[in-house]
């Protein structure tokens, strides 16, 4: 079964990682962190890609997880306070 998976991770991901990370959108926030937004195939491709994360060093925030469609598509929280929410933060190239 499909599922919709919105993953927050502290710190901020170039979206080159995008492919990598099974097609997931990413969205920044103005807290340095990185929303990654998207449906995967089934629970195993979910881990596969919380070990992918792992991997990465990254610290995991939050990870919700529904049946496609039941989460609006690239649902982000709302930007910090003083942030622009027209354009995201500069981040750092992770390597």
């Amino acid at each position: 079964m499909m599922q919709r998976v919105q993953i927050c991770v502290k710190g901020c991901m170039d979206e080159r990682w995008s492919e990598w990370l099974e097609g997931l959108t990413i969205t920044h926030t103005g807290e340095n962190e990185t929303i990654l937004t998207g449906v995967l195939a089934d629970q195993a491709a979910l881990y596969g890609l919380l070990s992918k994360l792992r991997d990465l060093g990254l610290s995991l925030v939050t990870v919700k997880i529904g049946e496609e469609g039941s989460m609006r598509e690239n649902q982000v929280p709302a930007p910090a306070e003083g942030a622009s929410s027209q354009t995201a933060p500069r981040c750092r190239r992770r390597r």
